[in-house]
Order: structure tokens, then sequence, then C-alpha cells
């Protein structure tokens, strides 16, 4: 599994074939944005999560091809869509495993436990908690870690807004007092609740999840990607070590 270390964030670069092995181990699992990593010069909470998570995927379609354009690399997109979508595969041939879901508000949580209820998992073994709304500064969340500890789930999948869930799995990966999965991929989980801008694998595959965001919610879309072009300057100048 060959590693692109950028700015001391350890990315894998996988393919599909590769998922079965990667979702057997436990650990931090993050999927940075273009405009989340556009911002690592200054969010250093944000770095130092991404620095210590246990796996980085290529989520973002704007690093892939400057890593092409710049530096002459090239890597596989493995989005947090594409993830979730083979995790979710896989679970419908499982039932003895327990998720704990961390959702943005009460309305999504319901939504997401609803869609987690259909893919035919025990609603004994489902828990969803409602965040607070974190200071990304200084993340810490003792009523979540109380919860996590008691229901030692298999898989916490954070449905948080970048920069702030990345910080949130690390602080649960240093507290919890075991180990599991913690699966940062935020607002994915809407493409399939329908709650967000509807997308597919072709969609995903050649890069435009961005597009359809804007194109779906241009007000909050269009900004944030508009962001993202900071990115070119830090990938410019950082020196990529391929191992």
């Amino acid at each position: 599994m060959k590693k692109i270390i950028f700015n001391k964030i350890k990315f894998i670069n996988i393919k599909k074939k590769d998922f079965n092995n990667i979702i057997k181990q436990k650990g931090l699992f993050v999927f940075p944005s273009g405009p989340g990593l556009a911002t690592i010069n200054k969010e250093f909470k944000y770095l130092e999560s991404l620095r210590n998570s246990d796996f980085v995927f290529f989520d973002s379609g704007y690093l892939i091809i400057l890593l092409r354009i710049l530096k002459k690399i090239s890597v596989n997109k493995f989005s947090g869509y594409f993830f979730l979508k083979l995790l979710f595969d896989s679970l419908k041939k499982k039932n003895n495993f327990k998720i704990l879901s961390v959702d943005p508000n009460n309305t999504l949580s319901k939504k997401n436990r609803n869609f987690f209820l259909s893919l035919g998992i025990d609603k004994n073994k489902l828990f969803n908690y409602t965040s607070p709304i974190y200071n990304p500064l200084k993340i810490k969340d003792k009523k979540l870690l109380k919860i996590a500890n008691n229901k030692k789930p298999d898989y916490v999948i954070i449905n948080l807004a970048g920069g702030v869930q990345e910080i949130l799995g690390y602080y649960l990966k240093k507290n919890l007092n075991m180990k599991t999965k913690i699966i940062c991929t935020g607002a994915a989980i809407s493409f399939f609740t329908k709650d967000q801008a509807p997308i597919n694998r072709i969609i995903d595959k050649f890069f435009l999840g961005w597009l359809t965001r804007i194109i779906f919610n241009p007000r909050i879309y269009l900004p944030r990607y508009l962001k993202a072009f900071k990115l070119f300057k830090i990938v410019f100048m950082e020196k990529i070590v391929i191992k």
C-alpha cells in the first residue's frame, strides 16, 4: 500500500480491492476535502488530527489534479462517499456489530438512524448522538466519550463538518478505553439519505461531486470551494515523499 506523505500527513493510495483489508483494521479514518486542506497552514488543530490519523484517503479531486500537474504523482480517488457505499454494502451481510452515529442535529440524526435501520441493522445495536456546537480550538466531549466507552461500538461514524470531525475523531482516539473504527466522512451520509445533492459513482469517479453540490446549494458551496484554490500554493511549495 503506497503512502504519499504531504506536510507530514500520510495519505494512502488504494483501490476498491483494498477495502476489505482496510476495513478490518481499527483506528481513525479521515477524508480531507480540498477546502479543508487549504487551511492547514492556519488550522493547526486540524492539521494535527490529520497527521495523527491512521488512514487518510484521497477524497479531494482538486488535490489529486494538483499532484498530477505540479508533482507528476498519480493517485487514486477514494472518497468518503465511495468508502461509505462499500461499508454499507458490507454491513448488510453482518449483524454482529454496533454503530455509534455522531450527528449535527436532531433532524439529521433521525434521518441517519432511519437509513441505518433500512440496512437491516439491529436497533438495539445502533446508537445516535447529537453533538453540541464545538469550538474547534478545544474540542472535548465527556458525554460522548462516556457513551462510546459504555456501548463499545465497532464503528463510530462522525457526520459533522470537516475541520471539526477530524479533531473530534482524534480526541476520541486518544481518550477511548478501547480501540475501534472512527470514521470521519462528514456529510457523505447525506448522499444516501437524500438530504444532500444527488450523487452516484460516475459523478464521484470523475471528480464532479463539488459541481453537483454547487448546483444543489450554490450559496453554501460556491464560497467554500473557491477557498480551495489556496491549496495550489501549498502543494506547489510542499515536498512530497512517496513510500
